[in-house]
């Protein structure tokens, strides 16, 4: 008796029932835990979603444990795959069901009974249940007892390691959009992808796209009656019900031995800075590569991943790295190059292209895949400052004359566009800035907006904007790279003191 009933002798109206989202596990009912058998042992009611055929696998699961004095509650859904006419559609005709369902289990927690749901594999992994809990959980007192995912059943009856060490496991919905799916693929180290049946074509051209289909391993109804194992490329899609799954499973200790012809190259570009700049195309190539070569400054931005074997050099030997990648490539590795930036914008690509022109290396595939350019990085911490033409010139003289660079930059300032300017100055060319920042001011205003990037992405990252007539070539390095406005270029501070430069896309007439 609780203290309202002692208090007043009468019951407490107050009191509901218990409501439980039972996890039953993969299929296999050996598989469920002892506590999701207690918790149907006490409860009063079971319910359990179903089509409209009226099987559930659900209820098939725990068949055994229920009893003939059970009061079961088969919630049907009114459409699955099928066309509906509710105003709302499909999602508005589910919506509504879920609404009317849980009604009807609320009605059997307000007369205080126990009610527990069943869900195959977990409760709140892509379940019916979770649908129940959210309309109820915070008006009656519940508990949610997981189950074994078919994740991990899949994982289990392949017999091989979904993911390991410092891997990345992506779980993906069959029903997104093949483009969605494939970049996902393409970057994740290990990835499930769940809901078949209807989607299993879309899903097999995602896999074959983001070049992961030879990896990829097909596993239908696991632990349950009709299990079936095998390749993605050789199942048959008129085959694959809604209960299977595709599996890219760990990669470590699973890379091919490759005959020489399965070599290729690719020149990945990685962005100004770290991870956050990463395309998922890089990712996917990063992860697959047999060898990864590169500046070592840039090797040190791409996480370590056991079998792969890095390659790194200094930063002044672009033709010998660029023919060591294309031999390893000839000798059966994959290969990925790793440049800073977008490898085609004063990068690796330039290289690895050249050396690939010669004979012995024409059979040898190459590949470049873009980056994020510090110009790009650099205009949109600033605001906007690319917003119309601009050119892209290297300040460096080590490959060209300055003379070429100074006859390349009068042209672009006396056309008026904006300069994002590359390897502004290093520790053996000191001079160039002051030269270069000279010459424009024959053609802009001292007060034309430039922007300095400095590590942009990085940890030691600096934005700022100066007057073209206050640049101080003692504050440009290496590691910073310059945009000059043009004539049109505008800057000013928004009201939370953030300083923005921005050029309109709007070009006055003459």
């Amino acid at each position: 008796m609780t203290v309202s009933e002692q208090q007043t002798g009468r019951p407490d109206v107050r009191r509901t029932g218990r409501l439980y989202g039972v996890g039953l596990g993969p299929g296999d009912p050996a598989l469920m835990t002892l506590r999701a058998v207690e918790v149907i042992a006490e409860a009063d009611v079971v319910a359990y979603h179903s089509a409209r055929h009226g099987r559930s696998i659900a209820r098939s699961i725990a068949a055994k444990h229920l009893r003939a004095d059970h009061i079961e509650e088969a919630l049907v859904y009114p459409v699955t795959t099928e066309t509906t006419d509710h105003p709302g559609g499909y999602r508005g005709a589910l919506e509504d069901f879920y609404t009317e369902a849980a009604a009807r289990l609320a009605v059997h927690l307000d007369a205080g009974r126990t009610v527990a749901v069943l869900a195959e594999g977990d409760p709140m992994f892509y379940g019916s249940y979770m649908h129940m809990h959210k309309r109820l959980a915070d008006r009656y007192p519940t508990e949610v007892i997981p189950g074994v995912t078919s994740v991990s059943a899949a994982a289990a009856r392949l017999g091989t390691p979904l993911a390991e060490g410092e891997e990345v496991l992506t779980i993906l919905p069959g029903t997104l959009p093949e483009e969605e799916l494939t970049a996902r693929l393409a970057a994740t180290d290990a990835a499930v992808v769940m809901k078949l049946g209807r989607t299993f074509p879309a899903v097999r051209r995602a896999f074959e796209a983001s070049g992961r289909l030879p990896e990829a391993r097909y596993v239908e109804r696991a632990t349950m009656a009709g299990e079936r194992l095998g390749e993605l490329a050789d199942t048959d899609a008129g085959s694959v019900p809604y209960f299977a799954v595709a599996v890219l499973p760990s990669r470590i200790d699973a890379r091919p031995e490759r005959a020489p012809g399965d070599g290729e190259v690719a020149v990945v570009g990685t962005g100004p800075a770290g991870p956050l700049w990463l395309t998922p195309e890089t990712r996917g190539a990063l992860a697959a590569a047999d060898d990864l070569v590169g500046y070592t400054t840039y090797l040190d931005r791409v996480p370590v991943r056991p079998g792969q074997v890095r390659h790194g050099s200094d930063n002044r030997v672009e033709s010998e790295r660029a023919e060591f990648a294309l031999d390893l490539a000839r000798r059966g590795r994959r290969v990925a190059v790793v440049s800073g930036g977008d490898p085609g914008v004063f990068a690796m690509a330039t290289a690895v292209l050249e050396a690939a022109s010669q004979e012995e290396y024409a059979d040898v595939p190459v590949r470049v895949l873009p980056g994020v350019t510090a110009a790009n990085a650099a205009a949109a911490r600033a605001g906007a400052p690319l917003g119309h033409d601009y050119a892209t010139i290297s300040l460096s003289d080590r490959l060209k004359p300055w003379e070429v660079i100074a006859r390349r930059l009068a042209a672009a300032a006396s056309a008026d566009l904006v300069l994002a300017l590359y390897n502004p100055g290093s520790r053996s060319r000191t001079w160039q800035v002051g030269k270069a920042r000279d010459l424009l001011l024959e053609h802009r205003s001292p007060d034309t907006p430039v922007v300095l990037g400095r590590d942009v992405g990085g940890p030691g990252e600096s934005v700022r904007t100066v007057r073209l007539g206050d640049l101080d070539p003692a504050e440009v390095d290496m590691r910073t790279i310059l945009i000059v406005g043009s004539s049109q270029t505008r800057w000013g501070r928004r009201g939370d003191g953030t300083q923005i430069v921005w050029t309109p896309r709007r070009y006055p007439e003459d």
